[in-house]
């Protein structure tokens, strides 16, 4: 069966070139005009994946990805936008998107993005009931990965800092999960992008980097040492100062 995309963008241009694209490539879309369409047409029937540009008229794509996630609905959330600072693009991701596209974009790169986040999306082992906060003592089944003061859960997608719980997107929980398993090893940058991504999006892009400031915004405290440490013109490595 063909992955099922919501597409929500007011620029009739820009809609019907993407919708024609995305059914080009396979996918069975759903187009809407607006933020308030897009919500209920999400309810109405839930789509594999959302492509939700960000200046909507009623609601935003910002706020239908806030509303969804509220509902626990999980959907992987590929905004589009044409706000290119840092602060504009956090957002997104505070939001609960799972990743962006800045406009003009190059449709290829929104084909490969999608495929990173329904390759994702896969299901997973469900977890019947939750996890407490895992004690210091030795792991002898191998379930948690710990490294620099940081433990994670990979089957329940749990992590903490010492004994606090963080609270991570998937791509941030994924990322954190990578630099774990290589503590102390430099990952270079088109490394991080192939076994995230599935994609390298070229030294131009920053998406990377958006990613990696807000995974530290999350694990670091005040009087603690940063644990994510950037390696000019190569790469990240996690360690502990």
């Amino acid at each position: 069966m063909p992955h099922t995309v919501l597409l929500a963008e007011d620029d009739r241009a820009i809609r019907n070139a993407l919708e024609r694209a995305l059914t080009l490539e396979g996918y069975r879309v759903t187009a809407v005009a607006d933020g308030v369409e897009a919500l209920a047409q999400a309810h109405r029937s839930r789509p594999d994946v959302l492509v939700l540009d960000v200046m909507m008229p009623g609601l935003d794509g910002l706020q239908v990805c806030r509303v969804l996630r509220a509902e626990g609905d999980r959907t992987p959330v590929l905004i589009l936008t044409a706000l290119v600072e840092t602060a504009d693009r956090i957002a997104g991701l505070d939001a609960g998107a799972d990743d962006y596209v800045v406009k003009p974009f190059d449709v290829e790169e929104v084909f490969a993005r999608l495929r990173a986040l329904l390759r994702r999306a896969a299901p997973v082992e469900p977890v019947p009931a939750p996890v407490p906060v895992p004690e210091r003592a030795p792991d002898p089944s191998g379930r948690f990965v710990e490294a620099a003061g940081l433990r994670m859960d990979p089957r329940a997608r749990r992590a903490w800092r010492g004994e606090r719980e963080l609270e991570l997107t998937r791509t941030e929980f994924e990322l954190l999960e990578l630099l774990i398993r290589n503590a102390g090893v430099v990952l270079e940058h088109a490394t991080i992008y192939d076994r995230i991504w599935g994609y390298d999006f070229g030294p131009g892009s920053k998406n990377l980097a958006v990613y990696v400031g807000y995974l530290r915004r999350k694990l670091d405290e005040p009087g603690a040492p940063q644990l994510i440490h950037t390696v000019r013109g190569v790469g990240y490595v996690l360690r502990a100062e």
